[in-house]
């Protein structure tokens, strides 16, 4: 049952003979009622911390604002019947959090309020003087049913509504004029919020699970509650979920369960407006932490106590979502389609469609013959018509889902079962959010229970863990479709070759099983792919399979992110692991999904254009063979072949050509294309002697949904010409992902970096940016020695949460005579600048960069040489490297940190 205030209690928070008397004394009732309000806050907050239940609290505010209320209202319409004063909305129900919205309406018996103006003006004055947001409606109550018949907001506050003070018959009047013989009939009512929510989820990308989610807004929040409380009210008369459990649409069980959550969202809420000091129903870093600590988690070795936290709310919403679904399914069968005429469609001896819905034949169903739990599932994906189950069929579900044991479990008609699921021609993702809904899927899959709602602490990884994967599943069924052939074109084409998808599927399910379970994730991944294959009949070889993709899951995209692409020595590397075509092909569209599926943010032009590359290298190599790799000397020559045929068609002239490609090294022609090096000669040629420096800018590819935008610089070298570009581009909020740095035998740098805008997208057709970058970049880069003056933007909110000790990992490349600076550090504005910075003031030259963020995470890699060229030999320089760069990226990440 409800908890509510003791009558102790209540005089505690509101004594009613000592405020009037307090009134009695003072001059003006403001201070009075400010004390009255100030010890109550104070006094309820008291009782949150020594575990006063939830719902007192909430409900005793509301019986505190009705007494405030109360007598404001008394001395200026005490005793009239043509004016009452009623509660509407959250507090109509008469629930109220710290900073809740408190919404009256002062009810008319007649239209005309100018007799009530001047008083109606003094008690909202009063109101606002003593700080209570209030949300005011002045109507009549015909007033009521004309604004009500046609504004659905408003007819929801109206049958929340209840009186405060005044004369009751005021109200039930209105409520006879908007009952549903009236207006808004169950049906229409139930359609018209099933569309609102439709929208309000719509904003949150239909998921629950989100890194800040919105308390009340967000799908499982508290909003969903309401709109049950909405539709009952509209159809029953009543709001309260008891008597739901007397109508047989709730059990005692799940009417435990919704108060149980309710509860936790309540105290979550309350907690949230304490921390802010307002209104605030969006879980923010800045009070995850604070919260978490409120309710007792404790940072574990394997997970910290925001995490845990953040699991338990999880689940509390996934439990609400499950809730609210079986309700809805039973309003539409009470509602919806009462009317319909019934189309049944006999399914097998088991199941039958009805009305689209599919159903059990009789109650025993699963109790008799435990592997229809998972055939419901089956012939869902099998049969597109059927919209979903019955909601008798989901709460027999939910009663039998204890009937998945290891017996169950071991069953291989069972095991059958689940292997047709994942070969779904039909709403595969949709019925595994289903089965984990209802419990099914962390049930069969106890090594899946362990990830729902996880979450991991960062600006990376946006959803729970269980919701990534079925995202990713998402994602690689969608290369199935002609509408993903334009942003995803290799990998639709890989996925037309892919002959076995379900092993692809699973091998996505199986991908991040392991988190949070400490070790590698990748391996103890694998491991439990290879136990799910041995357990489900899979062959030797497709179990094999499956756990090789879950063990590299992560090595494409980090190859392609942090290897040198344009070393042939890479794509002979990443040819070996991968063995042959088919597995490149299962691993390229795993890896692009897993991305999408991880940070919408995640996949832009540029990391797209990289895989592409990886992929395309790779099946180069494996066409070749394995045994024949690729030659330095005849790359190179090809791609000067190439180029020369390109200046050609545009008259550059040859010898001019080959004195400049005579001032550059090796390295040059293999880290550009025969484009590229066409379009730097022709710009440098045309540039002439000049000492100012040339500055190009360009897109990567004519694909409008892969590469990004190429800034071309051509400068007489400098030491700090890298480190000024950085901040130049940074200031222009322009993000560097990648940077090739050659210098000429004569003394020139050619610089190449590849940048987007802060959305991710590249710069495009727009001149006027373009113009405005080129005259940036070059009157910075006629004095670089000015940079550390242009960076001055402010640290993101999100980011200020996050400071991590760096990581900075040297190691030498012998084979191309350069050494390998790996930096893993939190992002904040100016760090490579910095990064470069430092570069130059130990006379280390930058040869090439892979530049990551991940989130807040930066994971960068540079390719160095001394002055003269060669890998780092030297111990002490090392060392002093390491140790800079710690201590300045430490400093950077201890910039505006909060929380640590």
């Amino acid at each position: 049952m409800n908890a509510v205030l003791t009558e102790q209690q209540q005089s505690e928070l509101f004594d009613r003979g000592q405020f009037r008397a307090e009134l009695t004394l003072s001059s003006t009732a403001i201070p009075a009622y400010k004390k009255c309000l100030k010890q109550a806050e104070t006094t309820m907050n008291q009782w949150f911390d020594e575990g006063v239940p939830i719902q007192a609290l909430v409900r005793g505010r509301a019986w505190l604002i009705d007494q405030v209320l109360s007598l404001a209202w008394e001395h200026l319409f005490g005793g009239r019947d043509d004016i009452a004063l009623l509660a509407v909305g959250g507090y109509g129900r008469g629930e109220l959090h710290p900073f809740s919205d408190i919404d009256i309406l002062i009810l008319l018996l007649q239209d005309d309020p100018e007799p009530y103006r001047e008083n109606i003006e003094q008690f909202l004055t009063l109101l606002w003087d003593i700080n209570l947001q209030v949300g005011s409606s002045v109507r009549s109550v015909e007033e009521c049913a004309r604004q009500a018949s046609t504004d659905l907001t408003i007819i929801t506050n109206l049958m929340e509504s209840r009186t405060i003070t005044g004369p009751e018959p005021l109200r039930s009047r209105m409520m006879s004029l908007i009952s549903t013989d009236k207006m808004w009939p169950s049906q229409t009512y139930l359609q018209a919020k099933y569309e609102e929510q439709r929208s309000r989820h719509r904003k949150f990308n239909q998921t629950e699970y989100n890194l800040e989610p919105n308390i009340k807004s967000s799908p499982g929040g508290l909003r969903d509650l309401h709109m049950l409380g909405w539709i009952t009210r509209r159809h029953y008369g009543t709001d309260q979920p008891e008597d739901l459990v007397k109508v047989d649409f709730l059990t005692e069980t799940e009417y435990d369960m919704l108060l149980r959550s309710r509860d936790f969202l309540w105290q979550v809420r309350w907690g949230l407006h304490r921390l802010s000091g307002r209104a605030e129903d969006r879980l923010l870093f800045d009070y995850q932490r604070g919260l978490a600590a409120h309710f007792g988690y404790h940072d574990t070795n394997g997970t910290l106590a925001i995490e845990q936290f953040m699991q338990k709310y999880f689940r509390a919403v996934m439990i609400l979502g499950e809730l609210k679904d079986l309700l809805l399914q039973h309003f539409d069968d009470e509602m919806l389609s009462s009317d319909k005429e019934e189309d049944i469609i006999p399914l097998n001896e088991r199941f039958q469609v009805r009305n689209n819905y599919i159903e059990v034949i009789n109650d025993q169903v699963f109790s008799d013959y435990p592997p229809a739990i998972l055939e419901l599932f089956v012939l869902m994906t099998r049969n597109p018509f059927i919209l979903g189950p019955r909601a008798t069929t989901i709460r027999l579900l939910r009663t039998h889902r204890n009937l998945i044991d290891d017996t169950f479990r071991n069953d291989p008609e069972v095991n059958q079962l689940f292997i047709e699921l994942m070969r779904a021609p039909y709403a595969l993702t949709a019925n595994l959010r289903r089965m984990v809904r209802y419990g099914i899927l962390g049930s069969y899959l106890p090594e899946f229970r362990r990830i729902i709602g996880q979450m991991q602490h960062d600006l990376f990884h946006i959803y729970t863990v269980d919701a990534h994967t079925l995202l990713l599943i998402k994602h690689l069924r969608r290369f199935n479709y002609q509408e993903s052939e334009e942003p995803f074109p290799v990998a639709c084409e890989a996925k037309r070759r892919i002959n076995r998808p379900e092993l692809l599927y699973i091998a996505g399910l199986y991908h991040d099983i392991a988190k949070g379970r400490g070790g590698d994730h990748s391996e103890l991944g694998a491991e439990d792919a290879l136990a799910f294959g041995q357990r489900h009949g899979l062959s030797e070889a497709d179990g094999a399979l499956i756990a090789w993709l879950v063990r590299n899951h992560l090595v494409m995209s980090m190859t392609a992110q942090r290897k040198d692409l344009s070393d042939p020595e890479t794509i002979n590397h990443f040819a070996q692991l991968v063995g042959d075509r088919r597995h490149l092909d299962y691993l390229y569209c795993l890896t692009v999904a897993d991305i999408n599926a991880t940070n919408p943010t995640l996949w832009n032009g540029w990391r797209a254009s990289l895989l592409r590359q990886l992929y395309r290298e790779t099946s180069r190599a494996l066409l070749r063979g394995l045994e024949n790799p690729i030659d330095k000397h005849e790359l190179i020559a090809e791609t000067q072949h190439i180029a020369r045929e390109f200046l050609r068609e545009n008259s550059v002239n040859d010898t001019a050509v080959q004195t400049l490609w005579d001032t550059l090294g090796d390295d040059y022609f293999l880290r550009h294309t025969p484009e590229e090096i066409a379009w730097h000669a022709s710009g440098i040629l045309h540039h002439g002697d000049s000492d100012t420096p040339l500055v190009l800018i360009r897109e990567t590819t004519e694909r409008h949904f892969e590469g990004g935008t190429a800034v071309f610089i051509y400068a007489k070298d400098s030491s700090n010409l890298f480190a000024a570009t950085a901040a130049a581009l940074d200031q222009q909020n322009l993000s560097i992902h990648d940077a090739r740095i050659i210098t000429s035998s004569g003394g020139f740098s050619l610089d190449t970096f590849i940048v987007l805008e802060s959305n991710g997208s590249p710069i495009g057709d727009n001149p006027g940016r373009i113009e405005r970058l080129c005259n940036r970049l070059s009157k910075i880069l006629s004095n670089p020695d000015s940079f550390q003056d242009i960076i001055h933007r402010r640290t993101p909110r999100q980011l200020k949460h996050f400071s991590k000790a760096p990581e900075v990992i040297i190691s030498n490349d012998m084979l191309n005579n350069r050494t390998v600076v790996e930096v893993y550090a939190t992002d904040r504005p100016g760090l490579l600048a910095m990064m470069g910075k430092t570069f130059s003031e130990l006379d280390i030259r930058i040869q090439n960069s892979k530049i990551a963020t991940l989130g807040e995470k930066v994971e960068d890699v540079f390719f160095i040489t001394d002055q003269s060229g060669n890998a780092i030999s030297d111990q002490d320089l090392c060392s002093r490297l390491k140790q800079t760069l710690c201590m300045r990226l430490q400093d950077y990440a201890n910039q505006d940190a909060l929380g640590q």
